[in-house]
């Protein structure tokens, strides 16, 4: 990487993390200037001189420093060394990427020129990688065999879902990337790849392409060459066991083509092995009075249980939708929850601070937010377990997101950060999680504008990082007018049903006893896991390694197919 030099007299650089603080050497960090030469702010534009321009932590009192947006890093010469932009830095699917990281791994290859990646959203809620690429003079690309040579570089949640040749990356004015301009990539089948053979093999086949969203798709296509990922892998699962067939997620990235699953599928299979699990139907009927035993199967919940779990829902029975026990995960979640709920303080409340530059933008926000809520029952749901042999999730018929506006005090006209840093401080992290729904709003103004701050507030009960994704990607689909074009949400509910009926507990206690063999006592290296109460009080400390070290654990990692 070239480097961009040294400060000049009289000014200051930093690079710093997201927290402010220095990076080590080859770190990447954000590129912040101080000193004499500073511009006040940007005329008429508080908001954004409130957003750039910050308290320089390491100079006098009172001064400022510029956040550039740049993301740089000191080499061992003393020159900044320029990466990219810290906007480029996008989240797919719930992992944090480095669009640079993976345009550097396609620039080394011989036959490119040049290389751009982005991130499409050309289907409301798939987000995907697009690589550009243009070859090197008299080169000849293979778009698959450039994914293959990415993929030897990045982890599998790197590597683009298409990479397109172009002759140029077209260009702006002023001689940036045109993003806009960047054509979409065509998923297509081979058209002259085999047909299916089998009624099994044609039901696959239409799965593909529906998921997919291409026309056909034939039994020696790949499902991942044609765009496909994790997510939509759990979406082609969820809706093949709908239509009767029982495809594990694990064998669509062993053999992932029709022709490949349909050897070894077999619908017939009970769930004893781990295969199709018959999920019992909701008795739960709208404008239901009255719940009994037979209406929650999944459940399991007595008459009185049941009396309980009724006298503690807004509404009553009229509006319970559905009741169905936690899935596993969600069981350590409230494990957690109610361990650290007397001190005041739960790490799942996870908050998120949205800008608005007006009221009435805010306003809309907050209406189409409470839409997709209602389309998606998880969104709905609150937890109970007072009186109940084991807690249960109850879905809401109606849930409205209770929604507060505060005034906060001492806080500068413009200052955006401190409006959001107030709110967290007066929302807390505490969340009733026995009425639904799990998501607050509150709001407040930022002084001396007319922009407001949102802090939304979600519960890791009912969502986790790519749900958050699919959340905001389902807003902008309702803001953009394509709510149409939203897909038919998924009952959660068969995802419990999966992870409890699916695999007896005895066949898991079995499988990880043999696995673990003798080990009685945890192994885990440098006392990580000796900490007392919920491991909140633990301090963290960073340090670099090399290049060569990195590289060497990433190797490691993806050699035996862990993260890192």
């Amino acid at each position: 990487t070239p480097p961009i030099g040294r400060p000049i007299d009289n000014v200051s650089t930093y690079v710093l993390d997201a927290g402010l603080c220095p990076v080590p050497v080859g770190v990447a960090g954000e590129l912040y200037i101080a000193g004499d030469g500073l511009a006040r702010g940007y005329l008429n534009r508080p908001g954004l001189t409130a957003e750039r321009f910050v308290a320089d932590p390491y100079g006098a009192p009172g001064s400022r420093m510029y956040r550039t947006g740049d993301l740089v890093r000191w080499n061992t010469d003393g020159e900044i060394e320029y990466l990219g932009r810290v906007d480029d830095q996008v989240k797919v699917r719930g992992f944090r990427i480095e669009l640079g990281e993976i345009e550097s791994v396609l620039a080394a290859h011989p036959d490119i020129a040049q290389a751009a990646v982005i991130v499409r959203e050309d289907r409301p809620g798939d987000k995907r990688l697009v690589g550009y690429v243009v070859p090197a003079p008299g080169a000849v690309l293979d778009p698959q065999a450039l994914r293959a040579h990415t993929a030897e570089s990045v982890p599998e949640y790197m590597v683009p879902s298409a990479v397109l040749v172009l002759d140029v990356l077209p260009l702006t004015p002023n001689g940036k990337l045109d993003r806009r301009a960047l054509p979409a990539p065509e998923f297509t089948a081979d058209s002259e790849g085999r047909a299916p053979r089998t009624p099994q093999e044609e039901i696959l086949c239409q799965v593909f392409a529906e998921v997919l969203g291409v026309e056909r798709v034939s039994i020696d296509d790949n499902f991942f060459e044609l765009g496909g990922h994790s997510l939509l892998a759990v979406s082609l699962v969820e809706r093949l066991r709908e239509r009767g067939l029982s495809v594990p997620v694990r064998s669509l990235f062993v053999t992932p083509s029709v022709a490949g699953l349909a050897t070894g599928l077999d619908s017939t299979d009970g769930g004893a092995s781990g295969g199709s699990v018959t999920v019992p139907e909701n008795g739960i009927v709208e404008g239901a009075q009255a719940i009994t035993p037979e209406m929650v199967p999944l459940a399991g919940l007595s008459p009185d249980e049941i009396d309980r779990v009724v006298a503690q829902v807004p509404g009553g029975a009229g509006n319970i939708a559905d009741v169905y026990p936690l899935a596993p995960l969600q069981e350590g979640i409230l494990f957690h929850h109610l361990m650290s709920a007397s001190s005041g303080e739960d790490a799942y409340v996870l908050p998120m601070a949205l800008g608005f530059d007006s009221r009435e933008r805010l306003d809309e926000f907050a209406g189409v937010l409470q839409k997709v809520v209602d389309r998606h029952d998880i969104l709905r749901t609150a937890v109970l377990w007072e009186g109940l042999r084991e807690p249960v999730q109850v879905v809401c018929r109606h849930a409205e997101i209770p929604f507060r506006e505060v005034e906060l005090g001492q806080i500068p006209d413009g200052d955006v950060q401190g409006v959001a840093d107030g709110l967290v401080a007066v929302c807390g992290s505490l969340m009733d999680i026995t009425t639904a729904p799990l998501v607050h709003v509150t709001v407040a103004e930022v002084p001396g504008t007319t922009r407001w701050v949102a802090l939304v507030q979600v519960h890791h009960l009912i969502q986790d990082h790519t749900a958050v994704d699919v959340l905001f990607a389902e807003v902008q689909a309702f803001l953009t007018g394509r709510a149409a074009e939203l897909p038919a949400p998924l009952p959660f509910r068969n995802f419990v049903a999966q992870a409890r009926l699916g695999i007896p507990v005895a066949e898991h206690e079995a499988f990880f006893t043999d696995l673990l063999g003798d080990v009685t006592e945890p192994t885990a290296p440098f006392g990580i896991v000796d900490v007392r109460g919920d491991g909140t009080a633990v301090a963290e400390s960073r340090a670099a390694v090399s290049e060569t070290t990195a590289a060497a654990v990433r190797e490691a990692a993806r050699r035996l197919g862990v993260s890192a």
